[in-house]
C-alpha cells in the first residue's frame, strides 16, 4: 500500500462517488423538472432546496480535492487540519436527511394515521438533525483531527437516530403493502414494485450510515469513513427524488394504467379502465359480456385497494430505488 492510501486515497475515493451519485441526482432532477406534475408549491421549494444544497456541496468536495491535492501538496500536517467541508458535509447531510425524512413520515401519516409510530420515527429523525448539526459544529471549533475521540458519541447518536428512522420507514411502508395486495396480477404487480423500491431505499440508506458510523468510531486512524460519508448526503437526495419520479413509470407497470399526479388530488389514484364493451360491432355479444363483466369485477376490486393505499397519502409509495 501507498503512503497516502488510508488518508487521502480515501477521501478521494468518497469524493468521486459523491460526484458520480451528484451525476444521478442532477438527472433526477431535470426528470422531475420535465415531468410537468402538478405538484403543490412546498413540493416544489422542497426539490429546489434539495437541488440548492447538493450543488453546494458537490461543489465544495471539488474544491477539498483541489485544496488538498494541489494547494497543498506534499504537505502532511494539512491532514490534520479539519477545513469548512467537514462541517458543512456534516450539516448538510443532517439537513437533506430530515428533509426526505420527513416528507416520508407525512405520507407514512396520510396514510396510516398511526400517531404514535410517525411520533417515534419523527423523534428519531429530528434528533438525528440536531446531532448531526452539533456534531458539525462542534468538529469545526475543534479544528483538529486528533480531537475526533470527543466527537464519538454526537456522532453515534446522529447515525444512529438516522438509521432508527430509516428501519421505522422502510418496515412501516412494506408491512402495508404486504397488507395491501389483492391477488390480481395487475394490482399486485404495481403492489410488488413499490415493496421492492422500498426496499431498496432503506437498506442502501442504512448501509452508508452504519459504514460511516463503523468505521468513525473504530478506525479514526484513517479517512475510511469519508468513503461513506462524502455520499450519503446525495443518496437520501436520489430516494426522495425517485419518489417522485417513479410515477411517470408506475403509470403503466403491469399493463395498469394508473392516475398518479395525486399531489394535488390525493384521491385521484385509481386504475383506469381503458377497455369497454361495444356490442354493436361484435356479434359474440353474450361471450363479451362475459369477459367484460370478470374484468369489470377485478378492475373494481384492483381500483378500491389501490385507493385504499394512496387515499389521503399523496402518492405515498409511488417510488422505487433506483440505486441498484
Amino acid at each position: 500500500m501507498g503512503q497516502w492510501d488510508n488518508s487521502i486515497g480515501v477521501l478521494l475515493l468518497g469524493l468521486f462517488i459523491n460526484t458520480y451519485l451528484y451525476g444521478l441526482v442532477s438527472f433526477q432532477f431535470i426528470t422531475y423538472y420535465n415531468a410537468g406534475f402538478k405538484d403543490p408549491l412546498w413540493i416544489k421549494v422542497m426539490v429546489v432546496v434539495l437541488f440548492i444544497v447538493d450543488t453546494a456541496h458537490a461543489a465544495s468536495c471539488v474544491y477539498a480535492a483541489w485544496d488538498m491535492c494541489v494547494t497543498h501538496y506534499g504537505d502532511p500536517s494539512f491532514l490534520l487540519i479539519v477545513t469548512w467541508i467537514v462541517p458543512f458535509t456534516a450539516v448538510s447531510t443532517a439537513f437533506i436527511a430530515m428533509i426526505s425524512q420527513s416528507y416520508l413520515i407525512h405520507r407514512l401519516y396520510m396514510l396510516t394515521k398511526n400517531r404514535i409510530l410517525v411520533a417515534v420515527a419523527l423523534a428519531c429523525s429530528i434528533c438525528a438533525c440536531v446531532a448531526g448539526f452539533y456534531s458539525g459544529t462542534l468538529v469545526g471549533v475543534l479544528g483538529n483531527v486528533k480531537y475526533f475521540d470527543r466527537l464519538s458519541v454526537p456522532v453515534a447518536v446522529w447515525l444512529g437516530s438516522q438509521t432508527v428512522a430509516d428501519v421505522i420507514i422502510t418496515i412501516s411502508l412494506i408491512t402495508v403493502l404486504l397488507r395491501s395486495r389483492t391477488g390480481f396480477r395487475r394490482t399486485d404487480t404495481v403492489i410488488n414494485r413499490l415493496i421492492r423500491g422500498a426496499v431498496q431505499t432503506g437498506f442502501f440508506v442504512s448501509l452508508f450510515a452504519m459504514a460511516d458510523l463503523f468505521g468513525f468510531l473504530f478506525d479514526q486512524s484513517s479517512n475510511l469513513y469519508s468513503v461513506f460519508a462524502m455520499p450519503i448526503g446525495r443518496i437520501y437526495t436520489n430516494t426522495l427524488m425517485d419518489t417522485l419520479n417513479a410515477r411517470v413509470h408506475l403509470k403503466t407497470l403491469g399493463n395498469a394504467p394508473l392516475d398518479l399526479d395525486s399531489e394535488t388530488n390525493p384521491t385521484s389514484i385509481r386504475l383506469q379502465n381503458s377497455s369497454k364493451l361495444d356490442t354493436s360491432q361484435n356479434p359474440h355479444t353474450i361471450h363479451s359480456v362475459q369477459v367484460q363483466q370478470g374484468s369489470t369485477s377485478e378492475t373494481s376490486k384492483s381500483e378500491k385497494t389501490l385507493e385504499k393505499i394512496y387515499s389521503n397519502a399523496e402518492d405515498v409509495f409511488a417510488h422505487a430505488g433506483s440505486i441498484a
